[in-house]
């Protein structure tokens, strides 16, 4: 498992976690098994600032793969946070309702979004390693 890298651009200071990957489109993905649990960036919740509100998708929801699935609502703009993969929403967290601002404090842990079960197995080659990630910060940052 690769270390968590801290990427310093001229912009900011972005933490990329060594134990999961990324999409293009900056959400993480733990993958366990069949289940994945989702949310954003590090870098995505600084872009965004102060996350004010999120409309979460409901456990028995199906997704298709690059359609949105959440959406964020900061103080300057709203975002969509796009499903990975197709498949299930098997769980939301719910406390995000009440505390979206959990997201800025803990992109990684408590602030995560929602989990899936994969409809088909995961091709982990499709998404970003922390290192590519790390490298596509530093490409946008500069």
């Amino acid at each position: 498992m690769a270390s968590d890298t801290t990427v310093k651009t001229k912009l900011g200071e972005y933490l990329v976690k060594g134990d999961r990957l990324y999409t293009k489109t900056d959400e993480w993905l733990l993958i366990e098994n069949s289940t994945i649990t989702i949310g954003i960036t590090d870098y995505a919740q600084k872009k965004l600032k102060y996350i004010v509100n999120v409309e979460l998708p409901e456990a028995g929801h199906k997704v298709k793969k690059g359609e949105p699935a959440a959406t964020l609502e900061s103080v300057k703009s709203v975002a969509d946070v796009y499903a990975p993969v197709d498949g299930e929403i098997i769980e939301a967290n719910e406390d995000l309702i009440d505390a979206p601002e959990t997201i800025n404090k803990d992109p990684y842990g408590d602030g995560w979004l929602f989990k899936v079960k994969a409809s088909e197995n995961i091709d982990e080659s499709e998404f970003l390693t922390p290192e590519q990630y790390a490298e596509k910060i530093r490409k946008e940052e500069t």
